[in-house]
Parts: C-alpha cells; structure tokens; sequence
C-alpha cells in the first residue's frame, strides 16, 4: 500500500510539470475515463491520436496525459487492493469465529474424556480390590445400558413425526458444535483464509462420518436450497424423491424423502434411503436442515425394500447454516451414514467403513459446490468456448451421471444383460427403452436422426496393487495412444451421426495426434473439463478411408497425489465439432478408488514416462523424506465401462467388439500399472538416488552446459558436476524449470528436466506434443519473435517476466527467463535451450 500511494504522490509531482498543472473538466475526465476502460495503458502513439480525436483534450499536453493515466492506474490498483484486503479481513473474522468454536468444542471433549477416564479407572481399581464381588457386574452392566438407552416406539402421526424431528435436530446439533462424535483431523486438510474450510472424520463411531466447517459468499436460504437438491452437486446421488411434506407448529417443515445412491463399482450393489428431513429456524436466525433414517424400532412410516438395492442408515445428519456479518454464510455439515459394509465383498468393504472416503465425496463436495456457484454469482465471466460456467457444470453433470448408469445398468432404465461368451471378466448390457434413446441419440450437429437404435455398455473392475490412482489416471489421460483403438474411437463418433456405419475391425498404432483443450476447471482444480482433439483420425465408412479429426468431451478429477482419500476418474464422449449445449453424450471412462483411508506415498512430482529414452531417477521423479517410507502400498479398485450406440441387428458382433476392446484395455492398464508400481521402479531399493541416464540424455545435457558457458560466460551447473551422469542428475533436479525446443519451423519441445516438467504440467513423452506458441501468451510470443532473430544470432537472450501457460492451461508467472542456442560437437546449432527463472502458478 504504501509503495503505491507513493508512486501516486510522484506521479502527481510529474503533473505539476513546472507549474504547467492542468485541472480537467468534467467533459475531459469522461473522454479519458472512456479510453481507459477500453485501454488502460495506451502507448504515445495511441494518445497523441486521443488528443487529434478529441478537440477538447487539445489544450493538453501528452506527458500530462500520461500523468493522468499513471494516476488513474494507480487510484485502480488502490481500490482493488482495498477491496481485496476487506475481503480476506471478513474471511479471517469468521474463520477466527470458526477456529474459537472449534476451540470450545475440543475443550469439551477433553474434559469429557479426562472424566471418562477417572470414572472407569476408579471402577476398574473396585473390580480388582473385589473381584469376587458380582456388583461390579452390575456397575458394567448398568453403565452399557446408560450409554445405549432403549427408545420407546412412537407412533407415525404427525406427533410422532414432529418427535423425531426434534430429537433428530438435538442430535445433530450435538455432532456439529458439540462431543457427540470424536472428530479427528482428516489428514492433508489445514485450516486457513485459503482453504476450503476445517473438516474432520469420526473415530471410533457407528458406521462412517465427517464433518466440515466453512464461510462461503451465499445468503443462507441459498445455500439451504443448492444443498437440498442433492443430485445436482452429489455424483453418486441417483434420485430424491420427495413422498411426503408436513408443516410444524414452530415455522418448520419435515419431508419425507426417498433417496437412491450409485453403487462406485461393478462388483457392489447400490444403497438406498428412508428419510425424515427437518428444515427449521433456531433463535438466533440460524437455518437448520437435518436428516436421518427411518426404521422401524421408530414405528414410523416405513419404505419396503427395493429390488438391487441395499437399505442403508442415514443417521443424523444436515447443514448448520449460520448468517456472517458483511455477507455470506457459515455452515457446518455433519455427514453420517452406515452403509451395510457386510453386503459387499470382503476386499471391498474398506470403500463403505471409511470415513475419508465419505468426507472428499460426500461433505467436501457440498463445501465445493457452494464455493464455485459463489463465484461464477460474484465473476459471471463467460469462459469455455463462450459458455457459462454454469453451463459446463451441467454438462460435467450429465457425463458422470451416465458413466454411472452405465457402471450401475439398472433394470427400471431399460438394462439387460446378455450371455456372455464363457468368460465372466467382463460384463455385457443393452438398453434399447425409447427415453435411452431418446436421451443420449436424438439428433445430431446435422439435424438428422442416427441410424442407431440402441445401446452396448461393456464393464469391467480389476483390483490394484501399489499403484497411486492419481499417477495411473493421469498416465490414461496423457497417453490415450497406450491403451485406446483409434478404430474403436472412430466408431463411436461415427455411431451416433446419421448414416450407417459398420462394425470396426481393431487397428491399433493408426492415432494421430493428440491435443488437449483446457475447457474449465473448479476453484481448486480438483476437477477440470476439456475437449480432447484426436487430429488426422482414420475412418472407414463403406471401405473408404476418410481421415478427419474426432472431438471427445473430457473430465478428470482426483489427479492431485496429495489428497487422501479421493476417487480418480477419466470419463469422456465422443462430441460434433459444433459442440452444443443438448448434444448427445455417450459417456465411457474409468474409476480408480482408494481401498484404504492411507495416504499415497508416491511423489506428487513423479513423471509419467514409459517410453522415454531418459531413465532418470526410478521414473524420472524426486524422492523426499516423508515420501520414501513403504511408497504406494495400497489397494484400489479400478472400473472400467465403455458405451456403444449401434443398431440391432449388430447386437452380436458389437458386442464380441466390446468384449474384446475392454480386455485389450485391462491388459494395457495391468501392464501401465506395473510399469508405475513403486517394487518395478525400485523405490524401496537403497540407496535412493537415480541410475544413470542413456547416452544420448548424457550428450544433450553435456551438450546444453557447454553452450550455457560459451554463450554466457559462467557456469549453468555447480562445478562439481563433471561427470556426464553427474551433469544430467544436477540439471535434472535445478531448481529453474529448464527446456529444449526443435529448431523447425514450428518449434516443438524436445526435453525438459523435472522442474521444466512440472511448471508445464506434463511428461516428457506428452512433451514433444507442445509447440513453442503454445506455451507464451501473446505479449510472450511477440517479445520472443521480436528478439529470437537476435538470439540466433549472439546465441543468447534474455527476457522479461511476464506470465506463459502449462498444457492445462494454468498460467504461469516467471521472474525471467533465459535462452541460448544448444551447439552439438560439430559446433552446429542443434536446439533452442530455455531457462525460466523462480515460476510459480497464479
């Protein structure tokens, strides 16, 4: 603050400009102040044409224009600071409010304990002075009986109702803001202005549950109503149906909902619910919205049971929605479910008893949906190909949706499953019901109808061992050419536009390139959207090859390493060009699950490279200390499902297609997942330090240090690095994100050490796909153009910070950066070398 209101206050000396100080009309200001909004830096040339353009701005000067745009800027930067730092002072009060009720309760809870611990200590050292004595029995039995009391059965009037209601409002009460429930930190979850609020998980209680308390920008009867429409922020949430609401004396209203979840694998069935919701107005103008299952030990209303699916217990739960002085809502959120882990097999029950996995799918998605409508309200910026961000939301929605109808194939949606051809690893339905159809293979960019009149869903899971999900799905998502049918891509395309189209013979290797989109990400980019373009795609329609480039509709989540607990998933459909808001999706994909609340030990920096040359390190990635002990051993279950629109008569040979591509995929990832395992990567091997590299890494990094010193006159590397193995281990763990690019006339990446890598969100086999242009903005790209001639010539440049993009289309901030021409032994030039100097990501 205080070096922008001196640059002001010199700024304001300039003007003076030896007594020359103009006082600006009213009609002035408004000229300036329209140019401003349209640039608000403009160059002499374009000032000089402001004061020829508007005669009333001719009896001043341009330096004093350019005061005053100077000024102008500055009063700008002032305001936004202003604004930005009241922001961050409301948020730090109410997480201060936050941190001192957290405070109170943990006081209580110790207190609890240490009372706890003095009453059974006390009755343990009577039962041992008198252990002949049955009373202590007694004592035993009476202190159970005191911790589970027996309710009475209450009626199903609305007396009753409004009975569980209350007790269900205390209890939940009880496990926002009280010690009804020991609530330990999840793990990698800090409190801070910046994070997504305080969240724990429940040790030591019936079933699984987590807690999370958070500020978000809405007004509480919003936030009470997006939480209420489940469906449209839950992914595993199916259906609500609302069966019953009454009123109560007191201003509240209780529902009675049914509630259907999707089971997450193949090998599960799906949990349905029974459930009372109270929705009331304590006195001091907090919103509550609590939940909870009934049963009949309540001798309420019962739900009889439904076909595929397992009854599971809601107990209470809800929202504690709170109002927050300056705007905004604090909300406490209490998930807490028993979700019948005996009901699925015994290697699949960690994904029902954890209450991490409840926390990041369940209440951190709430806290996640509230905070994005919070700011798509507050910055309704159109982005996305000219789309909405609630938009894209919506589409989001309705490609996890159909993956998970997919994977689920309920029979009351028109799945059935077919016989199999003698092998049960992969299971084969149709679906044929005119709303299918309807729904996903209306009409296409062409207006015509498809020619396909139904649907072919394969499936599959498969259990892993050792392998982060996070490092897998991200390999899946950058190597689409390691496991994918170019055949099999273009024959879901071709499928759901008009005219016929035959069943694809598989022909694996004929991929193009492939290009990623960025398209939309989530406030902390825990999930992102994007079009993925497969150029120069080969497809056979009536024997006739027709190359022409394919679009699929992508979205990614759970590839950050370091959050515990979180799903990853790939689902993607094939899409037109035109890209419209109703087209069809089809979507196909994969899931990855933890089976275990543990966090990966894998590096989050580890490199995704199979097929490089470059064998640096155990895959080319960095080992810390907290990282090196016992890395990747856990379990998870991955599943997959494809969808295939085609038209009946094929059902057979479609199906033996589908078959076969999904077995053909489960071999690639086994052997992707093999080849990521940390026993195949020798992680546990000692000591830790990576092999030696190829020949050819060792020339070209020898080759990038000789060119660094002759060039710029000192050293790239610390002298110690002699050795050509020492310099490619050195220069592949600098701390400036170093890069090679081709010199062709569209210059390509070649080679990027680790950091290069990281700050361009990628590997060094997706590397060789991003263009020079790609990576600088437009002011980057013109000052490169502008001092590359100079470059080639001198051997050398440096350029000024600014900010460039990584192949997520993340920007990038760098300091500066430096680049050199790459001479090989022959004193020729053989690549462009770049230097970026300390880059973060804004």
């Amino acid at each position: 603050m205080m070096a922008v209101s001196s640059s002001c206050k010199e700024s304001s000396k300039m003007g003076i400009d030896n007594g020359k100080y103009v006082r600006y009309t009213p009609e002035q200001v408004e000229a300036l102040e329209r140019l401003y909004h349209d640039c608000p830096k403009p160059s002499s040339l374009r000032r000089q044409q402001l004061i020829r353009e508007c005669p009333i701005l001719s009896n001043i000067e341009p330096k004093q224009i350019k005061v005053w745009f100077q000024n102008r800027r500055c009063r700008e930067k002032q305001r936004k600071e202003a604004s930005r730092l009241q922001a961050v002072n409301r948020k730090l009060t109410a997480m201060n409010k936050l941190l001192m009720e957290e405070n109170d309760r943990l006081q209580k809870q110790v207190s609890q304990l240490v009372y706890e611990n003095s009453y059974f200590r006390q009755h343990t050292q009577n039962a041992t002075l008198a252990s002949t004595d049955n009373s202590c029995e007694s004592v035993v039995t009476s202190g159970q009986h005191h911790l589970a009391p027996q309710e009475p059965p209450r009626d199903a009037s609305p007396a009753g109702l409004v009975s569980i209601a209350e007790e269900t409002l205390t209890e939940f009460l009880s496990k926002a803001t009280g010690t009804a429930v020991e609530w330990v930190q999840m793990p990698g979850m800090k409190p801070g202005p910046d994070s997504i609020g305080i969240t724990a998980i429940s040790h030591g209680c019936t079933g699984v549950a987590s807690r999370a308390c958070g500020l978000v920008g809405l007004e509480p009867t919003r936030v009470a109503e997006i939480l209420k429409d489940r469906p449209s922020w839950y992914r595993d949430c199916r259906a609500v149906d609302v069966l019953n609401v009454m009123s109560t004396g007191n201003g509240g209203t209780i529902e009675l909902l049914y509630m259907q979840l999707y089971a997450p694998t193949t090998l599960a069935p799906a949990r349905d619910f029974w459930i009372l919701r109270y929705t009331s107005v304590m006195e001091d103008g907090s919103l509550v919205v609590c939940e909870r299952s009934l049963n009949n030990t309540q001798n309420g209303p019962s739900m009889p049971p439904v076909q595929h699916f397992v009854r599971a217990e809601l107990l209470p739960s809800g929202y504690l929605i709170r109002p927050c002085e300056g705007g905004g809502s604090i909300i406490h959120i209490v998930d807490h479910m028993d979700l019948e882990p005996w009901s699925v097999p015994e290697v699949l029950r960690p994904l029902y008893e954890s209450s991490t996995l409840l926390a990041q799918r369940t209440t951190l998605a709430a806290l996640r949906q509230l905070r994005q409508i919070s700011q798509e309200i507050s910055q309704p910026n159109v982005t996305g190909w000219g789309r909405r961000p609630a938009a894209l939301r919506a589409l989001g929605q309705r490609l996890s949706r159909g993956f998970n109808e997919a994977v689920n194939g309920f029979t009351d949606e028109g799945w059935s499953m077919i016989e199999g051809d003698g092998m049960d690893d992969v299971t084969v339905h149709v679906n044929s019901s005119p709303g299918k159809l309807m729904g996903t293979i209306l009409t296409y960019a062409n207006g015509f109808p498809s020619m396909s009149n139904a649907v072919l869903c394969a499936k599959a899971s498969m259990l892993l061992q050792n392998v982060p999900p996070a490092i897998l799905l991200r390999f899946l998502r950058e190597h689409r050419s390691e496991w994918a049918d170019s055949g099999i891509d273009a024959y879901s395309v071709a499928a759901v536009k008009a005219g016929p189209c035959s069943v694809p013979v598989s022909r694996v290797g004929c991929f193009g390139g492939q290009v990623i989109l960025p398209l939309a990400h989530t406030i902390e980019n825990e999930e992102f959207m994007e079009v993925i373009r497969l150029e120069n795609m080969t497809q056979y329609r009536d024997d006739v090859v027709m190359p022409s480039d394919i679009f699929l509709l992508q979205v990614c989540s759970g590839v950050d390493e370091n959050a515990v607990g979180t799903c990853a998933e790939l689902v993607f459909a094939p899409i037109d060009s035109s890209f419209c808001d109703d087209a069809p999706l089809l979507p196909s994909g994969f899931r990855i699950i933890p089976l275990d609340s543990k966090a990966d030990a894998s590096s989050p920096n580890r490199t995704l490279d199979l097929a490089s040359t470059l064998e640096v390190g155990a895959a080319g990635h960095r080992i810390s200390g907290e990282h090196s002990k016992n890395p990747g051993s856990g379990k998870s279950v991955m599943t997959i499902a494809f969808q295939f629109a085609f038209e009946m008569h094929h059902q057979d040979s479609v199906a033996a297609m589908a078959r076969q591509y999904v077995r053909s995929i489960i071999a690639s990832v086994q052997r992707v997942a093999l080849a990521l395992s940390p026993s195949h990567l020798g992680l546990n091997a000692a000591p830790l330090r990576p092999p030696p590299g190829t020949p050819e890494a060792q020339t070209l990094a020898r080759w990038i240090c000789q060119s660094y010193r002759f060039f710029l006159g000192v050293e790239l590397l610390k002298p110690a690095a002699e050795e050509s193995d020492s310099l490619l281990k050195t220069l592949w763990h600098h701390s400036d994100a170093v890069m090679c690019c081709s010199l062709k006339a569209l210059p390509v990446f070649t080679f990027a050490n680790q950091a290069g890598l990281d700050m361009l969100e990628t590997t060094l086999v997706a590397l060789q796909d991003i263009t020079l242009e790609k990576v600088f903005n437009d002011d980057g790209r013109k000052t490169l153009f502008a001092e590359l001639p100079q470059i080639m010539q001198q051997g050398f440049g440096c350029l000024q910070g600014g900010i460039c993009m990584s192949s997520m289309g993340r920007p990038i901030s760098y300091e500066r950066a430096v680049a050199w021409k790459t001479m090989n032994d022959e004193e020729d030039a053989h690549c462009l070398c770049f230097m970026f100097i300390n880059w973060s990501f804004v």
